[in-house]
């Protein structure tokens, strides 16, 4: 879920989804494509500092309508995951190495796009001893010091439980601290390679334990992939024993035909029933909709 953030066993090879034919679309699924200057503007900005958005890569079908309000969400460490989720359509492969000069690039961007909300994920990079979490706290650093008063919202995966890396990351003191649990427990495994969904709630109740109202701990989850009510509301209350403040909830949507299959298109009523259902339980900020993402309108919520 993105930026735009997103196991058979859970540390094996993810199931393979069989090739089927894709659902038709709902009506409210179907997204008009906007025609603004402001979407070429913002593309040839990415283009011209060499980033990578997950609005991209994950083919967020919001793409479209954020680089057309001048907005984005950055993804660092390259665009190459060493998981290969189930629901994700970022790369597997090799990582290549990091660039030094990424998080400044990434800081000039906001700059340029005059955000007060930035948005930063990362691919997950099992490959390195932190995880890539020193350069989470170089990337957001760089930011601050270019855009004074900026709100910096990370998504981050879960790096692999490791205190040290979620420590490096805190040291930098980001407003919201974002780490999906994607979906319910009973599909974790074979929606996302080498996670767990305790894990999970484990990073996020270590960021709430260190920083405290300090910082706001976000979740998301993507429905229609064969969850049930029931498994969506245990989730949530779990979320909310992590001490979660922020929820997002969004359709699935599957991006290629060798991805997992949406079994089920979720009305927006169900939607709006589970967003009362998350305030009434205590989040802060709830976004529960067929298009919302992890990031989408980010910038709606103004931490305190």
């Amino acid at each position: 879920m993105s930026s735009c953030s997103s196991n058979a066993a859970q540390a094996g090879a993810v199931v393979q989804s069989p090739i089927l034919p894709r659902k038709r679309l709902p009506e409210w699924l179907k997204v008009r494509l906007p025609t603004s200057s402001a979407f070429t503007a913002t593309r040839s900005l990415v283009e011209d500092l060499s980033l990578h958005t997950v609005c991209e890569s994950a083919k967020c079908p919001n793409h479209w309508e954020c680089w057309s309000k001048g907005t984005a969400t950055f993804m660092i460490a390259g665009d190459r995951c060493t998981r290969a989720c189930g629901f994700c359509a970022v790369s597997t492969a090799k990582p290549l190495a990091l660039e030094d000069d990424e998080p400044r690039r990434v800081a000039e961007a906001t700059r340029r796009l005059g955000l007060k909300h930035v948005v930063i994920t990362a691919v997950a990079r099992d490959d390195l001893a932190d995880g890539g979490a020193e350069h989470f706290r170089r990337t957001i650093e760089a930011v601050r010091a270019l855009n004074p008063g900026v709100v910096v919202e990370v998504l981050t995966p879960d790096f692999l439980d490791r205190d040290f890396a979620i420590d490096n990351v805190l040291t930098a003191r980001p407003e919201i601290f974002n780490h999906n649990l994607e979906t319910v427990r009973r599909l974790t495994p074979s929606v996302r390679h080498r996670a767990t969904y305790e894990r999970s709630l484990t990073v996020l109740a270590k960021v709430k334990q260190r920083l405290g109202p300090q910082v706001h701990t976000k979740s998301g989850m993507m429905l229609g992939l064969g969850e049930t009510r029931d498994e969506v509301l245990e989730s949530l209350r779990d979320l909310r024993g992590a001490r979660c403040d922020m929820l997002t909830l969004g359709q699935y949507l599957q991006p290629t035909l060798k991805h997992l299959p949406v079994v089920e298109f979720i009305h927006p009523d169900v939607f709006a029933e589970y967003a009362e259902i998350g305030r009434s339980l205590g989040f802060v900020h709830v976004a529960s909709g067929p298009l919302v993402r992890s990031s989408y309108h980010a910038d709606e919520f103004k931490p305190a």
